[in-house]
Formats: structure tokens, C-alpha cells, sequence
């Protein structure tokens, strides 16, 4: 709802108290009225006395000092006092005369529906400046009005100069706890059971309220948050021993619904979620066609752009829940680069996800828990992204769910899609932002430093475990979000700057206990490097920015190809309509010192992109870039600077998510149609495509019968021809197959090398693993001299292999003909592959 429409509510139920008032008769007060409080079940006339004393003692005896609402459908309820007593005024819904009629005369939405039909006609019904909701028993002390009062008063200083429009009170021992359905994220109070209102405003919430049952506190405060009003928090203390406690009427006084019904308080809960369940729903068919070629042959289809990835990341599972199964350090293993093993810390084991999936592996296998990770993770993405749009810069729905829909399947998403879960699987990352955000604004609404901080650090500590390199860049793109807000309202950002600080002191408190030990093993443990190397620029060609990806509707995988270092790191390719769009939104929206900031945010992120050097198109030149700052920084010198564009992602869904919550608010028709056909233009170029697929490698007979065993001693290993690396992998697929069964010489992970320990992918190459991989992809074997034959025996030693085994391939016979010459002895044929025996105690 727009501004102007809360304020035509706030009017129409003005007018609809004011008309409630005119039907009384002339003993009515039919002028202001300071304070409502309004009570959704029927009182004992001696609960009636202790409310009259107190408010009169409050508020003051004079007319329009108070008025008491009290909304039931019992016939029995006490009419003695209300009959005598002019503020105090009975609703019944069942009345033909009630107090509270539709606009259409229909009076059954209240009539014994529930606790939200009650409230909502109370409130209605209520002419007071504020409007105080509590319950029969008087479960929160009356005396604590003063404070929620204090906390509303427009003269309380507040962190953004706004007074609150709402004031939950919240007891310590949970009385007033009475609803089992939390109202809005990060507030403890989760129900209205003891809350103080703006009246207008109240009855502006209540009137825009659908639920009747209990729900309908979730839905009002939901609603509040929504308009961008502000609702503070209040801890009630418990009860004073000088107050008197509550009377066993008291506490046994029949309320309009008794006990919340479960059912009904669920069926409220799914009215109130459908529109978001529609839009997660609408997510998950959109991440099932991206990946619809790997659901329908799980068995045989490979990700045809994946390259090794697939294979690496089922590899990942496998081993994840073999070493948890087995009670093995699930940081390492020996499964693969044999002697030296592999550091799985050091690698996107994804450990946050692979350790909680594995009774999925363990009942369905690897490639299934590879699929749904990937189906599952990107929809999860954008549905964290669509909640934190819809919660934090636009109130249409369809446009938050537009805006989270890009940031989690933009082109560079999509690319990351073919094998990098850990880059497309980023649903913490909004809920991380979101809870900084929440530190900036201090104790602004109920919000607690401490408690948004230790969230914070629970959450980088699930990130940390499930993709670090995603919550590093994701770090760089909140640091230039605050320095641009910094440029942009020096004096808010300089405000935020000490609780987000204090916030952040209290997350690493959180966070480092817990990942000391894992931190420690990926950087000082076995198999640990200092950074990697992926090439002297892995930046982007300023080009790639404007370009369309392979798999999107626009794409051309040749063009796509030459401006990116393969299919999986695509890592901008938003396309120049996109881009301009976001541009056009900038200039647009550009008063909204959000925008400015995201704005330079964004564009930071692309010159960052770009490199330490950046080579000018169609021309020889090549010029410094503003990575060169940061190319040497510790973490960051193992970063491919390309993905830093991804950064963009999200910004580019947050600028559209604005545009069209601004498009569909404007008042002509033919300017909404112009402004949605611009964002269609944006964006049909980019939408993704399927990701196609193909057959995948068979794994040899050898394998599957388990022969291998016969051949393979424990501790023993496997040495595939050629051996598995960053190039070809199928052999850690063969390894699955096997249930880890055998170790693997060779291998595709992230390992050391050298005496400097720099990170490379794969093991570490040796004479003989080279010389089979050059001959198996078309170099011509060499002369085999004696000093071959001992360099390959000195290999076959250090990577205690008990089997050579070559399967019929391309070129298998030069292959053969090598090995044989090499290990001075024929091969033995097993089914589909040529196998050599090489273990201890051999010839």
C-alpha cells in the first residue's frame, strides 16, 4: 500500500469511528478521545472496576480522557457497567444495531470467527489519538502503559528523528506470549497481546487486515513494517510484588476463542505466506528448467558445459559422506593425490550442505544430491533475495520476486550453474546483509546490537561452510556499499558506523571460536597453499560486460567463449540492454540516496572486474586497473578478479525490483505500458537457457564388477591412464562408483606445489603422469630408455600404486604399447580395460 492510500485508510476510519460514535445516544462523548483500549473477549464486571480506577488514575476522569472497547458475541457478558459507565462501550457482532458494519452491511466477518475478526472490529469501532490492545486477564500489567506511552510519545528521541507508529510490550516469562506464529523477523514480541498504537495508524493496519484468527498479529505488524513505520519494542518486567496479582476469575475469563485452534492459526499462517510460497513455487519451476536436462537422465547425463566440475563436485559428496560414515576426519582424505591426500577445507566441499544431505546420498547417490543442491540452492537464492528486496526497498510483491528472480539467475549465475554450486548457491548471503543492515539502524525498532550480532556471526559461519570465496566478494561488495553510502549521507553513515561496528566486534566473537580449528587446518594443515594460480589476468574484457553469456536467449557460445576463461566463469555477460537499463533507473531514481549508493557500488565492482590490467578493445592498448591494489592482499591474491562482477547481480535485481514498483504505481496507463515494455527489453536478452547436457563417460566394466579388488590392495593405488586432473576426471567418477573403495593417484583438487607452497589445481605433476597425458592426447611416444623405465617405476613407488589400468579410449593402443615398454612386462585384460600389476612384491 502507497502513502497516499495509508492515509485514505487512516481518513475512512476516522470517518468510521466518528459514524460508530453518532449511532450512541446522547449520553455518548462524541469528541476526541486520548486513549482506546480495546479488549477482543468479554470481562468480569470486577475486572471492569480495576480497568476504570487505573485509567482514570491515568488518563483522567474527564470526558474523552479514555474509552474501553469490548468485543464479544457472548450474550452473557456484563452489560452492567457498560450500561452505566458511557466510556465503556459492548460490541456484539451479532447485533443487527453493532457498533461495527461493513461497507456493505454484511456484519459475518467478525461474527465468531475469531480473535482477528474481534480485534479488527474493536479497533475499527475506536475514535482514540492511541489505541491500546490488551487482553481479559490482564496478563501484562496495566502500570506498564506509562513505558510503552514513553515509547511512543513523538518527543522521544528516535534514530532516525520518526517516532514509532506501534509499541509491543514483551514479558519476560512469556504471558503475553500467547501465539505460537511469529509476526515479523527479528522481533521477540510476536504477538499484539500488550501493544500501544497510533490510532490512526492502527486503524489504518487493522482495516487493511484480511485474517480472522489469531494470525492476524503477524499480518498487522507485517503490514506496519511495510508502510516503512517504525514499531518499537518494550521488555516488561515481571510483575511487581506490591501489584496484585491476577484473580483466579481473572485468569479463567472466556475470551472470544478460548484456545488458538492449531488448524485454523495454520490455514491464517498459509493465507498469510501464499503470495511468498507462490513466488518461492514460481522460483523452484524456474531452477527445474535451467537443470530439466540433468533431472530427466540422472544416470547418463553429464553437464555438457561442466567441464570437470561435475565430476569433482560428486566426488566432493561422496567423499564427505564416506568420511563421516566412517568417523574420519571429514577435512581430509587420501582418496585421491595419492601419497599426499587432499585438504578438503582447502576445496568447495561445501561441508554446510554435503554433511546434512547424506542420508540423501547415502539413499539416491551423489548425482542426485548434486542436482537438488543446484535446483534447490538457486531457487532457496532467489527467494532470500526476493524477501530481502521485498523487505528492505519495495512493497509489490510481483516486483521483489522480479528483482530476486535476476540476482539469482543473471547470466553469471547461470554460467556458475554447470559446476560451481558454491557460486550459485548463496541463500545466506541476503539473510548476512539484511542482519548488518540491522546494525547499522542500532536500537531503532527493538533491535538488539547483541543479538544481531551473534546472528550475524552464525551466519558467516554456515556461509564459511558452505562457499568462502562467495562471502569474501560478497564482504567487498558490502565495504563499497558503506563507502559509497559514506559519500552519499555522510551523517547516516557515520551514525551506523558505531553500532555496525560493535555488531561486527560481537559476530567475530561468534564466529572465530567456531571456525578456528577449520581455518587453521585449510591454512597451516596437511595439503594447505597460500593462494592459487589462475592465469596473469583473469579479469573481464570490458567487452564481457556487455555481451550476452552462452546460455542466455541472446547468447553466442563463440563470442562468449573468446571473452571468458571457459563455460563456468562467464562472469558478467549482463548485456548492454540490462545495463543501460540500470543505468536509466540510476538517473531516474537518483534522488534516493539507496540508488546512489548501489549505483556506485556497481560500478565499482565492474572497474574492479576488470583486472590489474585492462587491454582496450580493437587497440593495442592496456591499461592499469583497480585490481592491481588488491591483487597481492592476503585472501584476495586467490580470487579470480572476473567474479567480482557478480557483485552486480544482486544490484542490477534491486534496481529493477524498484523500477517496477515504481512502474506499476504510475497513474497513466500508457506510461506503465512504456516502462514495463523498457525492463522486458532489458531482460529478454538475458533470459536463461537449459543447461544442455550430454552422455557421460561409461565407467569401465573393471569398476562396476569390482573386479578392481583382485588387483588393488588396501592402502594401495589406482593409477588411471592418463591420470585424473583438471583436464580429464572421469576416474574420480569411477571412485564414486566404487564407494571409495580404492585410492587415486593424481587427481583434481586444489593442492600445493612447490617449496612456496602456491595452490594449483591437481596433484602435483610428475615425469610419468605428463608423459601419459601428452601421449594420450596426441604427442608420439618417445624411445623408451632405461632411464624412463626407472623414473616410472621411482612415480609408480611414490604414488604406492598397486594397478596401472588403461580402459579402450582414443589412442589406447600407443598407450599400451608405452606402459608395456615402460614397465618391461604385458598387460593383463579384464573385461574393458588392460590392466599391469606394479604393487609391492611384483616383478
Amino acid at each position: 500500500m502507497s502513502g497516499e492510500s495509508a492515509v485514505g485508510a487512516d481518513r475512512e476510519s476516522r470517518a468510521h469511528a466518528d459514524a460508530h460514535a453518532d449511532a450512541q445516544d446522547g449520553t455518548r462523548w462524541l469528541g476526541a478521545v486520548g486513549l482506546s483500549v480495546v479488549i477482543p473477549a468479554p470481562v468480569p464486571e470486577h475486572t471492569l472496576t480495576v480497568l476504570r480506577e487505573h485509567l482514570d488514575a491515568h488518563c483522567g476522569t474527564g470526558p474523552g480522557a479514555w474509552e474501553l472497547i469490548l468485543v464479544t458475541d457472548d450474550a452473557a457478558a456484563p452489560a452492567t457497567a457498560a450500561a452505566a459507565e458511557p466510556r465503556i462501550r459492548l460490541i456484539r457482532p451479532d447485533d443487527s444495531d453493532s457498533d461495527v458494519d461493513s461497507d456493505d452491511g454484511d456484519d459475518s466477518a467478525v461474527r465468531g470467527r475469531g480473535k482477528g475478526a474481534a480485534l479488527r472490529a474493536g479497533v475499527l469501532a475506536s475514535a482514540g489519538d492511541r489505541v491500546l490492545l490488551t487482553d481479559a486477564a490482564l496478563s501484562a500489567p496495566l502500570y506498564e502503559l506509562a513505558r510503552l506511552e514513553e515509547a511512543l510519545d513523538p518527543g522521544t528521541p528516535q534514530a532516525d528523528d520518526a517516532p514509532p507508529a506501534v509499541v509491543l510490550g514483551r514479558s519476560r516469562n512469556g504471558l503475553v506470549r500467547t501465539l505460537g506464529i511469529p509476526g515479523i523477523p527479528g522481533f521477540r514480541a510476536d504477538t499484539c497481546a500488550f501493544a500501544l498504537f497510533d490510532g490512526d495508524r492502527a486503524r489504518a493496519a487493522f482495516g487493511a487486515s484480511t485474517l480472522d484468527g489469531p494470525a492476524i498479529d503477524a499480518e498487522v505488524l507485517r503490514w506496519v513494517r511495510r508502510q516503512g513505520w517504525h514499531v518499537a519494542e518494550v521488555e516488561l518486567p515481571a510483575r511487581r510484588a506490591d501489584a496484585p496479582a491476577p484473580t483466579e476469575a481473572q485468569t479463567q475469563t472466556p475470551t472470544l476463542t478460548p484456545r488458538p485452534d492449531r488448524r485454523q492459526a495454520l490455514a491464517d499462517l498459509f493465507r498469510l505466506n501464499a503470495g511468498g510460497l507462490a513466488v518461492a513455487g514460481a522460483f523452484l519451476l524456474l531452477s527445474l528448467y535451467v537443470f530439466q536436462g540433468l533431472w530427466t537422465d540422472l544416470d547418463g547425463a553429464y553437464l555438457a558445459d561442466a567441464l570437470q566440475d561435475q565430476n569433482q563436485w560428486e566426488w566432493f559428496v561422496g567423499v564427505t559422506t564416506d568420511n563421516i560414515t566412517h568417523l574420519r576426519n571429514p577435512l581430509f582424505t587420501l582418496s585421491q593425490g595419492m601419497p599426499d591426500g587432499v585438504n578438503l577445507m582447502a576445496n568447495a566441499t561445501m561441508l554446510g550442505l554435503n554433511v546434512p544431505l547424506i542420508p540423501v546420498t547415502l539413499l539416491f547417490g551423489e548425482t542426485v544430491t548434486f542436482a537438488l543442491v543446484l535446483t534447490l540452492g538457486m531457487a532457496a537464492s532467489a527467494w532470500t533475495w526476493y524477501w530481502l528486496i521485498r523487505r528492505r526497498f519495495v512493497r509489490s510483491r510481483w516486483a521483489a520476486a522480479a528483482g530476486g528472480a535476476l540476482a539469482a539467475f543473471a547470466p553469471p549465475m547461470v554460467s556458475h550453474a554447470n559446476g560451481h554450486p558454491n557460486f550459485v548457491v548463496l541463500f545466506m548471503i541476503p539473510l548476512i546483509i539484511d542482519r548488518a543492515l540491522r546494525l547499522c539502524e542500532g536500537h531503532r525498532e527493538g533491535h538488539s546490537v547483541t543479538r544481531d550480532g551473534v546472528l550475524l556471526g552464525l551466519f558467516a559461519t554456515y556461509q564459511i561452510f558452505i562457499g568462502e570465496e562467495p562471502l569474501l566478494i560478497a564482504a567487498l561488495g558490502m565495504l563499497l556499499f558503506c563507502l559509497a553510502y559514506l559519500v552519499v549521507d555522510r551523517r547516516r553513515a557515520l551514525a551506523a558506523a558505531r553500532p555496525l561496528g560493535s555488531g561486527l566486534v560481537v559476530a567475530l566473537a561468534v564466529c572465530l571460536p567456531l571456525v578456528a580449528v577449520p581455518l587453521y587446518w585449510q591454512f597451516f594443515g596437511p595439503q594447505s597453499y597460500h593462494s592459487v594460480l589462475h592465469g596473469d589476468n583473469a579479469g573481464n574484457s570490458p567487452r564481457a560486460l556487455i555481451e550476452y553469456a552462452s546460455r542466455s536467449l541472446f547468447g553466442d557460445p563463440e563470442t562468449a567463449g573468446k571473452l571468458s576463461l571457459n563455460t563456468t566463469e562467464q562472469n558478467a555477460f549482463y548485456g548492454w540492454p540490462l545495463l543501460a537499463f540500470g543505468v536509466a533507473v540510476c538517473v531516474w531514481l537518483w534522488r534516493s540516496k539507496a540508488v546512489r549508493a548501489l549505483a556506485l557500488t556497481g560500478f565499482a565492482a565492474l572497474l574492479l572486474s576488470l583486472g590489474p590490467w585492462v587491454p582496450v578493445p580493437r587497440t593495442e592498448i592496456v591499461l592499469p586497473g583497480p585490481w592491481r591494489l588488491m591483487i597481492k592482499l592476503p585472501l584476495f591474491e586467490s580470487v579470480i578478479e572476473g567474479r567480482v562482477a557478480m557483485v552486480c547481480a544482486p544490484i542490477l535485481g534491486i534496481l529493477l525490483a524498484l523500477a517496477l514498483d515504481r512502474i506499476l504505481r504510475l497513474r497513466t496507463r500508457e506510461l506503465r505500458t512504456l516502462g514495463l515494455l523498457a525492463a522486458a527489453a532489458a531482460l529478454i536478452p538475458v533470459l536463461p537457457l537449459p543447461l544442455t547436457v550430454r552422455d557421460r563417460a561409461p565407467v569401465p566394466a573393471f569398476i562396476t564388477s569390482g573386479d578392481w579388488k583382485g588387483y588393488v590392495k588396501d592402502g594401495e593405488a589406482l593409477v588411471p591412464v592418463p591420470l585424473p586432473d583438471p583436464g580429464q576426471a572421469d576416474a574420480l567418477h569411477w571412485q564414486v562408483e566404487a564407494d571409495f573403495g580404492f585410492r587415486l593417484a593424481g587427481g583434481y583438487f586444489n593442492g600445493p606445489w612447490g617449496p612456496d607452497r602456491i595452490g594449483i589445481y591437481g596433484a602435483t605433476p610428475r615425469h610419468l603422469s605428463n608423459l601419459l597425458r601428452d601421449v594420450r592426447y596426441g604427442a608420439q611416444p618417445p624411445e623408451v630408455t632405461a632411464s624412463w623405465r626407472l623414473q616410472a617405476r621411482q612415480d609408480l613407488e611414490y604414488w604406492k600404486a598397486g594397478a596401472v589400468v588403461l580402459p579402450f579410449q582414443d589412442r589406447d593402443t600407443e598407450l599400451r604399447d608405452l606402459i608395456t615398454g615402460l614397465l618391461d612386462r604385458e598387460p593383463e585384460q579384464v573385461r574393458d580395460v588392460w590392466v599391469w600389476r606394479v604393487g609391492p612384491g611384483e616383478p
